[in-house]
């Protein structure tokens, strides 16, 4: 069998069994209103990394004058990092409620007030402020789900109290959400304080499988391969894999930021930043490299389309070549596509366990150039930085042989075309 025969047979492989399921979890509801509701808290993490930077930036005298003002700059970080449940509840909440085509405010709100509600304490009548934030980010994302989910039922079975036609739309909605609200407060009132039950326990002990797997190298790696391997048929990795991830990184970086504060070492390596600064390296499975190894390839098409998109991905948006070259459905550089995550998942892994640079503290729009998001990610770790360059060397290494093979390939396909127009 021909080489070019069995490359043929991968990519139908791919297609026929990979895709099909892949695309219907991509496309799949709740998964979608997850991933977009970790997306839309990301601004927040952002703002309170800054706060948490400022307070602790590596500069010799820099915590003895920041003292006295400490509590003071820690305000904005508890008020994002430590209400992230909060926020994550409304607005998966409110994404699936427009998805349903539900009034989306009143999903949010409905959400909102059933997740504070379980996170009272009987008694004091306080709230759990743990259960607010980052522990508290798995059960707001299931009573987002629930609460959305049970509002459709009742509105799908007409059991809601309509009003009559000309009431205000305001009025109108709420009476509308009356009965459902009052469903779930009933029930989740019954669960957990009449039946005493603890959803947060209950709900981290089903998740601590996955939480504590994606902080260990070989899940890590795990992640990076099911990512570059999703993008290599086509599928956007990084967003299908979110909707899953994306709550347990940013619960590692709340920890992370937690244990800065009280002057701890950093828990967690694969945090919120991680793979986006360290493994993304001018786009997922290191693009940008290839773009530099192509920059002047005897192929023309190869050189065009590398000099045209390495503006953007020095941004991180890689599609440009991703489907010019193209990467996708093509066994020569899927390879080092996803070798490339590999490595780089790997190398990065084990230089933040042994502490030769620091673990992520910050996150930051997944825009942010190499190297300067390298720095920033790490709290402002030059070694860091320095690694930021490192890893584009390695990443072109790879890349290298690869895009020789694939240059040697299209020339023989265009001596080929042309003997036969001849």
């Amino acid at each position: 069998m021909s080489e070019t025969a069995h490359d043929h047979r991968w990519v139908q492989f791919l297609k026929r069994w990979v895709l099909p399921p892949m695309a219907a979890i991509s496309d799949n509801a709740y998964l979608s209103a997850v991933r977009a509701g970790m997306v839309s808290v990301v601004p927040l993490t952002i703002i309170g990394g800054l706060f948490l930077v400022f307070s602790f930036l590596p500069i010799s005298g820099w915590d003895k004058f920041i003292e006295p003002h400490l509590k003071l700059l820690q305000v904005p970080v508890t008020a994002t990092f430590g209400m992230l449940a909060v926020f994550a509840c409304f607005a998966i909440a409110y994404d699936l409620g427009t998805r349903f085509k539900q009034t989306a405010i009143v999903s949010a709100t409905t959400a909102v007030v059933v997740f504070l509600m379980t996170q009272l304490q009987l008694d004091d009548g306080r709230f759990n402020m743990e259960g607010l934030g980052s522990k508290g980010l798995f059960t707001g994302i299931v009573i987002a789900l629930l609460c959305v989910r049970v509002q459709k039922f009742f509105d799908d079975r007409n059991l809601v109290i309509r009003l009559p036609e000309g009431v205000p739309a305001v009025v109108y909605e709420s009476f509308v959400a009356l009965l459902p609200l009052l469903f779930l407060v009933l029930v989740f009132w019954l669960v957990r304080f009449v039946l005493g039950i603890d959803l947060d326990r209950i709900i981290q002990t089903v998740f601590q499988p996955l939480v504590y797997g994606l902080n260990t190298l070989p899940g890590i790696l795990l992640y990076a391969f099911l990512v570059t391997l999703l993008w290599s048929i086509g599928i956007n990795g990084d967003n299908t894999m979110d909707a899953v991830v994306a709550p347990i990184f940013l619960q590692y970086l709340a920890e992370n930021v937690t244990a800065r504060s009280q002057g701890l070492p950093l828990p967690y390596i694969t945090a919120y930043g991680f793979f986006t600064s360290f493994v993304n390296v001018g786009g997922t499975g290191a693009t940008i490299a290839l773009a530099l190894v192509l920059f002047n390839s005897r192929e023309p098409g190869f050189r065009r389309v590398s000099r045209l998109s390495l503006f953007t991905q020095v941004f991180g948006i890689n599609e440009p070549i991703f489907f010019g070259i193209p990467i996708v459905l093509n066994p020569i550089f899927m390879i080092p596509y996803i070798l490339n995550a590999l490595i780089l998942t790997s190398t990065s892994y084990f230089l933040m366990d042994w502490n030769w640079m620091h673990r992520p503290l910050v996150n930051i729009p997944w825009t942010t150039p190499p190297i300067i998001g390298h720095y920033l990610v790490s709290g402002g770790d030059w070694r860091a930085a320095v690694w930021g360059g490192v890893s584009l060397v390695i990443a072109m290494a790879v890349y290298y042989p690869f895009a020789k093979v694939a240059e040697r390939q299209r020339f023989r396909e265009v001596a080929g075309i042309g003997k036969a127009s001849s």
